[in-house]
């Protein structure tokens, strides 16, 4: 993106994954930053790989551009594209002033072909990759920041379990938060997430994890009964991951050299940020070092009865009821 803004295009681009954000986002670009509105009409083809033929594209791609200095072709979902091998002449000697773009959504191609080797070396091949989830509160925080405006951790928590990896999603959400924000105030609250989302700002994941950390029973009993009682809010199920994440650090906590200082304990344990150590110093308080690994043990055993192992009738939901309440006695 930063070699695009600058007016530096590529002749060929095979943008893959599984995120099709990413893929939608330089292609978008391309489309509307390579080309003045005027020279598109003459200058720019966009097609579907379901819908032409490789030798329909070199005819494009070989075109002179009229009245402009290059031309735009872009396949949309090119994974339904038969017979790529019959693009590797142009990918040998690709025309200079044209800007060839292949979509290809929900995988990659097979890096083994000679088409990706010729690609490579002439133009740029990029791979889309689905986020993790520990992945996508940095992604909101970041987004936001790219928009002029400030959240604090908990709330990109919250919307991160909420919405999920599907990033054309998330940020729709994210746009919708920033057009209800105040030019004063451009700051995203737990307050706002509840009002605009409707993601209850005492009764989530986030809080439920902040509960079990802290041995809050009263809470996390009343967190798990609101999830009984609004399905659509959340599931202690969905606590499961971010849970485990949490738990399997605090087991390596109690092996860092110096873990009762926050400041080295957050650079062994790889945090990003230094507000989330004292989870850990609190951690090491509530949970001994033999129930810890007893924990993860559990989670094991949980995660294997919910993909069917010794296990034929006890829902997914009542799993986690038992995995919580073995953590919290």
């Amino acid at each position: 993106m930063r070699d695009l803004k600058q007016g530096k295009y590529a002749p060929i681009y095979i943008l893959m994954g599984e995120e099709s954000f990413y893929i939608d986002r330089i292609t978008d670009f391309i489309a509307e930053n390579a080309l003045t509105p005027a020279e598109r009409d003459f200058n720019q083809d966009i097609v579907f790989g379901a819908d032409v033929k490789p030798a329909q594209i070199i005819d494009m791609a070989r075109q002179y551009p009229m009245m402009s200095q290059r031309r735009v072709v872009i396949v949309k979902e090119s994974q339904a594209l038969r017979g790529v091998d019959v693009l590797e002449p142009y990918f040998l000697k690709p025309a200079a002033s044209t800007v060839l773009v292949f979509c290809h959504k929900n995988g990659t191609v097979d890096r083994r072909k000679k088409i990706m080797t010729l690609a490579q070396s002439v133009g740029v091949v990029f791979e889309s990759k689905k986020k993790k989830p520990q992945e996508l509160p940095a992604f909101i925080t970041e987004y936001l920041r790219s928009k002029g405006a400030a959240i604090d951790p908990k709330s990109a928590y919250i919307i991160a379990d909420h919405i999920g990896a599907d990033l054309n999603r998330l940020v729709s959400e994210l746009d919708k938060l920033l057009i209800s924000l105040p030019a004063d105030n451009r700051r995203v609250t737990p307050e706002v997430v509840e009002r605009e989302v409707g993601v209850s700002k005492d009764f989530n994941v986030f809080e439920l994890r902040d509960a079990v950390i802290n041995k809050n029973v009263f809470k996390a009993n009343q967190i798990m009964k609101y999830f009984d009682s609004n399905p659509k809010s959340g599931s202690p199920y969905t606590a499961i991951p971010l849970l485990f994440s949490y738990f399997q650090n605090l087991m390596l906590a109690y092996y860092a050299p110096n873990r009762n200082n926050p400041t080295a304990l957050a650079q062994f344990l790889g945090l990003k940020n230094s507000w989330g150590v004292k989870d850990y110093l609190t951690g090491m308080r509530n949970f001994s070092g033999v129930k810890t690994m007893a924990i993860i043990s559990k989670f094991r055993e949980v995660d294997a009865k919910s993909k069917g192992l010794d296990n034929s009738s006890t829902s997914i939901g009542d799993l986690a009821k038992e995995l919580l309440f073995f953590i919290m006695h």
